[in-house]
């Protein structure tokens, strides 16, 4: 189901300034021209695929940086996307995987999670906490971690060697697909863990709720997952993804992004992308536009495990 759009550094002195990845070529040709991508929509409600492929073209039209976009929204068959198969380091969003794959392992062993691994989850998805991300990685383990990615069938996830969670590689696809898991009756995630994951995506700290959320109307609940990593190649990486259900839709959308300048002009490129679908798919009147959501002009977010100096 898809149209296609085409699609630093910051606050640490010791960060290394990013690659300015531009091939020296003598002479651009037709051809080289028009390999960008395009954002590819498909829907079963007459002109909102249209609609979607414009407004999110436009929406990048003048930012830099590379940006993958999925969007599907259940209730009209809506699905959008851009680089869906490009591979990013995760940052922190592979939380919400380690999250899932914590609770796709105790319902194997029927069983209920500890009151330290709830306390672990709660600060892991809350708060972002790298600590307690650390702390259940190890604990399951690259067998399990790769375990539920093949149960979900997210097939090109790759967790990161060595510990470091936050160089799993990721892509749009995948991102989808466990959005979708958490949204929906599945057999791999009971009822109540979906529930339990939902619930702390939707009580992450305020400073944290940016990305997906900007622009949603308040007559839709919102559950998110951020993460930013600057390194020495492809600058910061800035990611969002999100579940949004009320005002008669149920959508997830997922905007992976990198060789950004810095992490605010990535969360800037998530976000002009974010409003712009949640316009098109929940439309409000205009006296309404005030009630929709207005994240943290000041966004943070904890710095994912992954090697110094890289």
């Amino acid at each position: 189901m898809t149209y296609r759009t085409s699609g630093r550094a910051g606050a640490l002195a010791a960060a290394l300034g990013a690659a300015l990845l531009i091939p020296a070529v003598t002479a651009a040709t037709p051809a080289a021209a028009a390999t960008a991508p395009a954002v590819s929509c498909t829907s079963a409600k007459a002109g909102l695929a249209a609609k979607l492929q414009k407004d999110i073209t436009a929406a990048l039209a003048t930012r830099k940086g590379t940006v993958a976009v999925g969007v599907y929204d259940r209730s009209t068959q809506t699905t959008c996307t851009l680089r869906a198969t490009t591979a990013y380091d995760s940052a922190s969003v592979v939380k919400v995987t380690v999250l899932a794959t914590l609770l796709w392992d105790a319902k194997k062993h029927n069983r209920y999670l500890t009151d330290r691994e709830a306390s672990l989850a709660t600060a892991m998805i809350t708060k972002s906490d790298n600590s307690a991300t650390s702390t259940l990685w190890k604990q399951l383990g690259l067998t399990k971690v790769k375990g539920f990615l093949s149960a979900v069938g997210m097939t090109k996830t790759v967790p990161g060697a060595n510990g470091y969670w936050g160089l799993t590689q990721i892509n749009v696809t995948d991102e989808q697909k466990l959005l979708k898991l958490l949204t929906a009756k599945n057999t791999v995630l009971s009822d109540n863990s979906r529930a339990y994951v939902l619930k702390l995506m939707g009580q992450v700290v305020s400073s944290q709720r940016w990305g997906t959320p900007a622009g949603a109307p308040s007559t839709v609940a919102v559950h998110v997952k951020n993460g930013w990593l600057q390194r020495s190649t492809h600058g910061w990486r800035v990611h969002s993804v999100g579940t949004f259900n009320g005002g008669g839709h149920d959508y997830v959308i997922s905007v992976l992004t990198q060789d950004n300048s810095t992490m605010d002009y990535g969360v800037t490129t998530i976000q002009n992308v974010a409003k712009a679908v949640h316009k098109d798919l929940v439309p409000t009147t205009s006296s309404a536009t005030a009630l929709r959501y207005t994240p943290t002009a000041t966004p943070s977010e904890a710095f994912p495990a992954v090697p110094s100096g890289g």
